[in-house]
């Protein structure tokens, strides 16, 4: 059967470098900033540079993605990493059309900041053409530390746009941190990562996305994160339960079976009906989330602040 749109794009795509069991290619692209619908999200749109990841977090809900490419085998996603083609004239353009008040969100299904962006720094070219935008409302999400090399940039952004840079945590331990986000940052790169970014004046904040039961769900736990990222400079803290699809179950539950076999079942049993959990495991989650917060001081949600005017030029 002859491939057709973005499935046919990739089988195309000319290879671009090979890193051991890692292959990089080409993707052309026709647009970069895509309208995003639902009552889960926050924002009206949506950028992601980079098509697969290169972290292999197991519970990864993207990976259903690269079935888009007829690329169906789950370790595709975090193998076969796709570099969208960019023109920076084109991206302005595409800009222009989105209303300055909906916000435009950067990493929402693969990270901005993985391994393929030292290579060919699509985000950094990406935020060099918003640095010349005003009136912008902008968020970056990563758990690369990576995002710090772009501090001068996110905070020129930041003088005449609204930004904030979410970065993810799920556990300051480090040994788990290594079985969920094999190829991600340690935790502690990510924290000096927030020191870094709050030091030149850019507002961050930390999420624990995914809250794993039974996993990374203590209190403790949760506790432990918003105090690092509070002694950071963290405004903002938050986090979600584990969202399993069907993608993400066949990595996350082969995973379960290595490394927490006694948890197989419940889980089975748990997300049998839907991807989402709902009812008191959530609820308890919350409470626990806002007793760190408040613990160590920091707000639920980025707090919206007034970027300087642009200034007018006369001649």
């Amino acid at each position: 059967m002859a491939l057709l749109g973005i499935a046919r794009l990739a089988s195309l795509a000319p290879p671009l470098a090979l890193k051991r069991d890692v292959t990089y290619a080409h993707l052309p692209t026709r647009t970069w900033i895509n309208r995003v619908s639902g009552s889960r999200v926050h924002f009206e749109w949506s950028i992601n540079p980079y098509r697969g990841c290169e972290f292999g977090c197991k519970y990864c809900y993207a990976r259903y993605a690269h079935e888009f490419m007829e690329l169906r085998q789950p370790e595709d996603f975090e193998k076969r990493i796709f570099a969208k083609q960019f023109s920076p004239i084109a991206f302005r353009k595409e800009l222009l059309s989105i209303p300055l008040d909906d916000h435009v969100a950067i990493g929402t299904a693969t990270d901005p900041y993985q391994p393929a962006e030292r290579r060919f720094r699509l985000t950094r070219r990406m935020l060099e053409v918003m640095a010349e935008e005003r009136g912008r409302h902008l968020s970056v999400t990563t758990k690369s530390d990576l995002v710090a090399r772009d501090a001068d940039l996110l905070a020129r952004i930041a003088r005449f746009n609204v930004v904030n840079v979410n970065i993810t945590v799920t556990t300051m331990d480090a040994p788990l941190a290594r079985l969920l986000e094999p190829r991600a940052p340690r935790p502690d790169l990510r924290i000096r990562a927030v020191r870094e970014l709050a030091g030149r004046g850019v507002a961050v904040g930390i999420g624990v996305r995914p809250v794993i039961p039974c996993i990374n769900d203590s209190a403790a736990s949760l506790a432990e994160i918003a105090r690092a990222g509070a002694a950071a400079g963290a405004r903002y803290f938050g986090g979600g339960v584990l969202f399993l699809k069907p993608c993400a179950s066949q990595v996350f539950l082969p995973f379960l079976e290595r490394e927490f076999p006694e948890l197989v079942e419940r889980y089975r049993k748990q997300y049998a009906k839907s991807a989402y959990l709902e009812g008191l495991y959530p609820e308890a989650i919350e409470r626990r989330l806002e007793a760190a917060r408040k613990e160590a001081r920091l707000e639920r949600r980025p707090v919206e602040y007034q970027p300087e005017p642009a200034q007018l030029t006369l001649f």
